[in-house]
């Protein structure tokens, strides 16, 4: 078997395909006599409709429907899909209710996207106004629920309050993270069809097939095996397109009622509304720690934004729970109920929000000590996870504060912020801790050696865009023995074997092993046809004592002898050899706490009569476990460094605080990081063997690189100020 491929960076299988237009995504699939669909939202945050006048959209050229409150056909399951924990209530013109600025209160379909588009802006809406809650701080405030029917948010080890009396050194502060909102590239979109009045298929932009199809069934009262759901290509999610929203069934009730495929794709101004953010969280953070640094107590607590009648929360405390070891620990938190739509994950959830305040408070602890912040880090690093008292699967954070120091030059970095200046121009440096929980999910795969000795590898798992494609593909040919050039992969479809959702950076560590095994059994069955086959010339042959490279079996006492599959599936006229694998979180994994760890070191400028801060210098160094691309996990990680300085300097959701209409709703108004706000990032991977947290030994890295970056930017502006910004994004104003 053929050992080199994984861990090698193999370029991506996918890439010619996207290059040239022949990855199609969801909104690109135009079926015969596709309709089109354009929402209609409210104007007001809260209230009701009282009518709607829609004759002149009615009858445009090409309409074929216009659907409010008053003639949506009903969903069979909404009552017990609104049971179901974390998912959104779906606004899709069940009733009359206003519940947010920007909610779906009409759907306009027609022959053209231009002809929709037109009619919709025809219809008008008559309200009956109710009171709005836009103001956080007016906002009724209760326990922040579990996610996923878990339990709430919240830990206690010790006696927090008596170690903060007690203490030598102390820091309290409040941070504060802004609404921020996802805008992956390719917006969302669903093509509904339905094959007959019982079975439908839709194209959609989501971060998980099965998933999506287990909640459509119990929303639309159907069998889950009379859905198909396909998502073959995403141009990036981040979490948005992880749930179902109400666009994708407002496409489903409207192709059945027009009897002909829908088409609906979201507007970027409807991305900003229609399809969740990250929440807005206030966290409070007190520090106590002995003169030495040794950290004596911790009490991490805040409140995060979320809608008036949906579940869910931003567990921005977890963080503070298992990071650093600290024998007195209290986290709690609650959310504000705001008259806006539901928030959900966004990359790194909980953890983004939570390591900014966490890490921005062991900085401000640190220079309380006058302490080398990172050797606070040290001091208090948790040799076993504290929270639940486990050994690490694996951790090697302590090599990653290592490395990446030496990789910045950490030791020349001078104690007092305002020491280092480039002219007029001030520099500082700052870093923080990343981590993330390492996660599987159950997943299968099959894997068919073809008769032309090329390999069919199928799993429903999604590739976001981040070369799932790829590296499955490598797990699959070194198991099959092919070069990765004949290894084609098939992912994105309910119709193949159960993969996972696109989400916790699992995607990865769950379907790789379900695809070794699988590939790994149809080799093992090629070896058996060889060794039974007296025509072969590895006939007799023990089976260990055959082995396979580049589609070939042979001796491993004489290369020379030996058949290539096609040889092989020809004389045996077989159409193909099937393996089947599949691979769910086992029992002894629980025994450990899984993680993947990482640091950030940034530099920044600041030009203090500007008020502008550039960050100049990033070094990232990770500890996820094995690695199994390192081109493409490089580029997970820059693109999760620069989410991260978005965080920190530029995004932000802007609500009008009277209408909660939202103001930043396309990407000229809501800033995401340019090619000119990144430098070249230092990215290095500390080598970790962990043989506990699946068989491949596989952590995620989706979500870590997000985590930490903002603190290290917040960090390195105090550095360099003397001014310490706790509430983000830090923009100018608040450094003149």
């Amino acid at each position: 078997m053929n050992g080199k491929l994984i861990g090698n960076p193999v370029d991506r299988v996918d890439g010619r395909l996207k290059v040239t237009g022949q990855a199609r995504y969801a909104a690109e699939h135009t079926l015969p006599n596709t309709a089109y669909a354009v929402i209609v939202q409210s104007s007001v945050p809260r209230g009701s409709v009282l009518r709607m006048q829609t004759s002149e959209a009615e009858q445009s050229p090409g309409v074929l429907a216009v659907f409010t409150p008053r003639n949506m056909p009903k969903l069979a399951g909404l009552e017990k899909y609104a049971t179901i924990p974390v998912l959104p209530r779906v606004t899709a013109m069940q009733d009359s209710e206003v519940l947010y600025n920007g909610q779906p209160i009409a759907l306009v379909v027609a022959d053209t996207l231009e002809r929709a588009t037109y009619a919709a802006s025809l219809v008008r809406t008559t309200y009956v106004d109710k009171p709005a809650t836009l103001d956080i701080n007016k906002a009724r405030v209760e326990p922040a629920p579990g996610v996923f029917g878990g339990p709430p948010p919240g830990h206690t080890r010790g006696d927090v309050a008596a170690a903060l009396k007690a203490a030598s050194v102390r820091v309290e502060a409040t941070y504060t993270t802004p609404t921020e909102t996802h805008n992956p590239m390719e917006p969302h979109a669903t093509v509904a069809v339905w094959d007959d009045p019982e079975h439908l298929t839709i194209y959609d932009a989501n971060q998980g097939v099965f998933f999506m199809r287990q909640f459509l069934s119990v929303l639309l009262g159907m069998p889950q095996e009379n859905i198909r759901v396909l998502s073959r290509y995403i141009g990036g999610g981040f979490g948005c397109k992880a749930l179902p929203w109400s666009h994708i069934a407002l496409s489903i009730l409207a192709a059945k009622h027009v009897n002909r495929p829908v088409k609906l794709v979201l507007t970027r101004q409807q991305m900003n509304t229609l399809v969740g953010f990250r929440p807005h969280t206030v966290q409070k953070v007190e520090l106590a720690a002995s003169p030495q640094g040794k950290l004596t107590a911790l009490r991490h607590t805040g409140l995060s934004e979320v809608s008036e009648q949906d579940s869910f929360a931003e567990l921005f405390t977890g963080v503070s729970n298992m990071l650093y070891a600290c024998p007195n620990v209290t986290t709690s938190q609650q959310v504000a109920r705001l008259s806006t739509g539901t928030p959900t994950f966004m990359r790194g959830p909980g953890e983004a929000p939570g390591t900014y305040a966490l890490e921005s408070a062991l900085d401000e602890l640190a220079h309380a000590l006058k302490m080398d912040p990172l050797e606070l880090r040290r001091i208090n690093h948790a040799d076993k996870d504290p929270e639940h008292g486990h050994p690490w699967s694996s951790k090697s954070l302590l090599e990653c504060y290592r490395s990446g120091a030496e990789r910045f030059g950490w030791a020349k970095r001078p104690l007092q912020p305002r020491s280092m200046k480039d002219g007029d121009v001030l520099i500082g440096w700052g870093m923080a801790t990343a981590t993330f929980p390492a996660m599987r999910s159950p997943a299968a795969a099959s894997a068919r050696v073809m008769p032309d000795g090329t390999a069919l590898v199928q799993c429903g798992a999604s590739d976001l865009g981040t070369g799932a494609y790829t590296v499955l593909s490598q797990v699959a040919a070194e198991a099959l023995g092919l070069p990765v050039q004949k290894v084609r992969m098939e992912m994105g479809d309910s119709l193949l074997p159960l993969g996972p959702l696109a989400g916790g950076s699992s995607t990865t560590a769950s379907a790789s092993p379900a695809v070794q095994t699988a590939a790994a059994e149809a080799r093992k069955k090629l070896i058996q046809l060889a060794v039974a086959d007296k025509q072969s010339p590895l006939s007799g042959l023990a089976e260990k004592d055959v082995l396979t490279e580049d589609g070939r079996l042979f001796s491993s006492k004489d290369k020379n002898k030996g058949e290539t599959y096609a040889q092989l599936l020809a004389r045996q006229n077989l159409p193909h050899v099937e393996g089947k694998g599949d691979a769910a979180p086992k029992p002894e994994e629980k025994k450990y706490s899984s993680h993947s760890f990482g640091a950030h070191f940034i530099e920044v400028r600041v030009d203090e009569a500007l008020g502008t801060a550039r960050v100049s210098r990033i070094v990232t160094t990770m500890a996820a476990g094995r690695i199994l691309n390192a081109k493409t996990a490089r580029s997970q990680i820059s693109g999760g460094v620069i989410f991260g300085l978005g965080m920190a300097l530029t995004e932000e959701t802007l609500r009008d605080p009277r209408t909660g209409r939202v103001m930043t709703a396309d990407l000229a108004e809501y800033h995401v990081p340019v090619q000119a706000d990144v430098p070249a990032i230092d990215v290095h991977f500390v080598e970790e063997n962990d043989p506990h947290v699946n068989p491949l030994g596989i952590k995620g890295i989706g979500e870590i690189a997000t985590t930490g970056v903002a603190a290290a930017v917040a960090n390195a502006i105090f550095h360099a100020t003397g001014k310490r910004v706790r509430e983000l994004p830090i923009t100018l104003d608040k450094l003149l």
